[in-house]
């Protein structure tokens, strides 16, 4: 029987790109995504931590991405994400780090430090609000001048990807990797007659028709599914929080803003008051000058004066 296989699920991802026998679909991928980044194209490769089927099958794969090292020492991490997370940006950055800094050894120069590409491919939108769904991240500065050309990070953001006619062997990939679950390994359509995307399909298959693999792939999917509800269980309730902490907020800068505006008001009726107060006690002021003015007439007045 054959079941539908999503090749989005990291084991199988893993098993496509990372195992031993499939080498040749790891060069393919990694010369399709990076293209004319490379100043050579990979002719072969190193996997450093190849998919294990019995680690698979016994529930003990944990690590999911693939490492490997061409001809030319540079090295390469690729992984797919099905769920984006804030801190994604900075488990990326931190990988590719990782990955580049492991290349020296104590007393080693770092003229040995070789070139490392990290390339991610994401099941959902990182980047929302820009439409183009690949992103290349290098050491260049704001005028577009490069630091050192030793490789960075890329993106692959699936669910915009919607290329109808495949014209490039990137699109090839991203569109098997997009719409692979929904594919008939028996009726492949045109864009799929090629060896790499048949020997792709056919690791895929397995998966499908060894029932001990199609129930660890079960068990995985299902894993990955309690996982995307309880995350977005705690996004509705970060969401949730963060209206609340809002609204208590703003309900303190309108008490604030009224508090302010009582005081404002209190004080416009002391001023009030108190020019009131100094234009009577002016008067009154002016009054007493009068009246000691008229005393000074009187008091100068001549005697025969009536």
């Amino acid at each position: 029987m054959h079941h539908p296989i999503d090749p989005k699920i990291d084991c199988v991802f893993k098993a496509l790109l990372g195992a031993e026998d499939n080498r040749a679909l790891l060069i393919h991928f990694l010369n399709a995504l990076l293209g004319t980044e490379l100043p050579a194209p990979i002719s072969a490769v190193e996997i450093l931590n190849p998919y294990n089927e019995r680690e698979f099958l016994d529930d003990k794969l944990s690590i999911v991405d693939v490492k490997a090292r061409d001809a030319l020492r540079r090295l390469y991490q690729v992984e797919i994400q099905i769920l984006v997370h804030a801190d994604l940006p900075a488990r990326m950055l931190y990988a590719w780090a990782d990955l580049y800094s492991q290349q020296l050894h104590s007393g080693q120069d770092y003229r040995e430090l070789r070139p490392t590409y990290a390339l991610w491919l994401l099941g959902e939108n990182l980047l929302r609000d820009d439409p183009a769904y690949a992103h290349r991240y290098r050491l260049r500065d704001e005028r577009g001048r490069t630091l050192l050309e030793h490789g960075g990070i890329s993106l692959f953001e699936l669910s915009k990807f919607a290329a109808g006619a495949v014209e490039t062997e990137e699109q090839r990939w991203l569109k098997f990797f997009k719409d692979g679950e929904r594919l008939d390994a028996d009726h492949l359509p045109d864009w799929m007659q090629t060896t790499e995307m048949r020997q792709a399909m056919s690791t895929v298959k397995q998966f499908s028709e060894k029932e001990r693999a199609y129930d660890a792939y079960q068990a995985r999917q299902n894993y990955l599914r309690m996982q995307s509800s309880i995350y977005r269980h705690q996004q509705e309730l970060e969401e949730a929080l963060a209206q609340e902490r809002a609204a208590r907020e703003a309900a303190v800068r309108q008490m604030e803003a009224e508090r302010l505006a009582k005081d404002a008001e209190r004080q416009a009726r002391e001023a009030a008051l108190q020019d009131k107060e100094a234009e009577s006690q002016a008067k009154e002021a002016a009054l007493a000058e009068v009246a000691r003015l008229q005393a000074l007439l009187r008091a100068s007045r001549p005697q025969g004066d009536a």
